[in-house]
């Protein structure tokens, strides 16, 4: 698969080319996903002309759709009209009939460059007005990225919100027996497709995060028997070590920006909070208490960390100011909190809550009020979001089990899903949205 550089001068969205686009003051289709538990919508997605290639297309888009539970996509034993011009408007009532409220067409054609052209058009069946259009030119081998480009596209359009269909997530694949398991940094598709393997050592990898501005990540290493912290470029797979450090070296986060990284570092038997400049490599030091906080989350504006800290007995959320001022406790429930992480959209932390011998994900706004608990089970723990804010990815282990495995749960705590892997998967990350 190309890099994304080299994708994006072949990629070439066409926005009301070709009379494509429909205004969408006419169209009455639509989701209000700030409703709560929202109805999934009735959606037909028709196989792409022409061609294998063309049906692979819209299996990746409908699946796409239905693992967000927004959608439902219509079964296609029940559509009656057999779609054979893209650019003809549809018989209505052969949709209506089927209630399928929305109508995805499409078609696939290989240009005299090679390129792929795909297009595609969204309808309201029901107001019978076109909703969206668009086309897009890239090589064959990154078909399936279009794919998740266009279910994006039909999100958006749909709810009024971005989608998040066309990002990656970097995790920790785990194999072999547990008393010697291997652990190397792995990349996928945010549906599990695409994995390859970014490290392959025996040493271990902890705490992968993407940079929010960069194909980039951080993470922690033990190599050669020592804790340090990497950065990794994605396109040339260049590393580096963002410093050396005396003592363990915990949670590696990037700041809003980019241009920090924060993290926590243990010593003489307590661990701090400090931020690093990766310009300058100087550190400054957030926190100075002799208690173990660790796990710091930025806030979207970079105004604000949550992290959290044992400094009252047990392990609790804490917020304070960027500089590690105003240092405020935020969590009071039964059992103990960890890993928190800030939404992308601001509005909630997501964290681990350890209660009653099970671990839980669960959700609870910034000052601490509005707690939810989302699932719960014999182990989950690390969540992550998706840069929407609407979806929440970490990773279980089930009582018995061989090994941890990735899922994926939305705000209701009604749609998990779990996302298959090679092998054992912990501690994903999700990327932003690719560019």
């Amino acid at each position: 698969m190309e890099m994304l550089s080299n994708f994006f001068r072949l990629l070439m969205v066409l926005f009301a080319a070709c009379g494509l686009l429909a205004s969408p003051a006419n169209a009455l289709v639509e989701i209000n996903i700030n409703k709560g538990n929202v109805e999934p919508l009735p959606i037909a997605v028709t196989d792409f002309l022409q061609g294998e290639l063309g049906k692979k297309i819209s299996d990746v888009i409908a699946a796409d759709l239905k693992r967000s539970g927004l959608f439902a996509p219509v079964d296609r034993g029940a559509f009656i009209e057999k779609i054979s011009n893209p650019d003809a408007a549809p018989r209505f009532e052969d949709w209506k009939v089927i209630n399928a409220q929305a109508l995805v067409i499409g078609r696939v054609t290989q240009e005299g460059d090679g390129r792929l052209k795909a297009e595609f058009r969204l309808w309201d069946t029901f107001a019978g007005q076109q909703m969206l259009g668009q086309q897009f030119y890239t090589q064959p081998e990154n078909w399936r990225r279009v794919a998740h480009i266009i279910a994006d596209a039909i999100y958006e359009r749909i709810t009024g919100e971005k989608g998040y269909f066309d990002t990656r997530i970097v995790y920790v694949a785990e194999s072999g027996p547990k008393n010697a398991r291997k652990r190397q940094l792995a990349i996928m598709d945010q549906d599990g497709a695409n994995a390859r393997a970014l490290t392959n050592t025996n040493d271990i990898v902890l705490t992968p995060r993407f940079s929010p501005n960069r194909q980039e990540i951080t993470y922690m290493s033990f190599e050669n028997q020592q804790p340090r912290v990497y950065l990794l470029q994605l396109e040339t797979g260049q590393r580096e070590v963002v410093g050396n450090f005396p003592g363990m070296t915990f949670a590696p986060r990037f700041s809003p920006d980019g241009q920090r990284v924060i993290m926590s570092l243990q010593q003489d038997g307590n661990a701090n909070i400090y931020t690093m400049d990766l310009r300058s490599r100087t550190t400054t030091r957030l926190t100075n208490t002799a208690a173990i906080d660790t796990s710091p989350s930025y806030s979207p504006d970079g105004s604000r960390i949550v992290f959290e800290s044992d400094r009252g007995g047990k392990q609790q959320l804490y917020v304070m100011g960027a500089d590690g001022s105003g240092q405020t406790r935020i969590s009071f429930g039964d059992g103990s909190y960890s890993t928190p992480v800030w939404s992308p959209r601001g509005d909630l932390i997501a964290f681990t809550k350890q209660s009653g011998g099970k671990f839980s994900i669960g959700v609870m706004k910034p000052d601490g009020s509005g707690e939810r608990i989302l699932t719960t089970g014999f182990h989950n723990e690390g969540p992550t979001w998706a840069p929407n804010g609407r979806v929440l990815m970490f990773f279980r282990q089930n009582a018995g089990a061989g090994g941890p495995q990735l899922y994926s749960i939305d705000l209701t705590g009604y749609n998990e899903q779990l996302i298959q892997t090679q092998g054992f998967a912990s501690d994903p990350a999700w990327s932003p949205l690719m560019e």
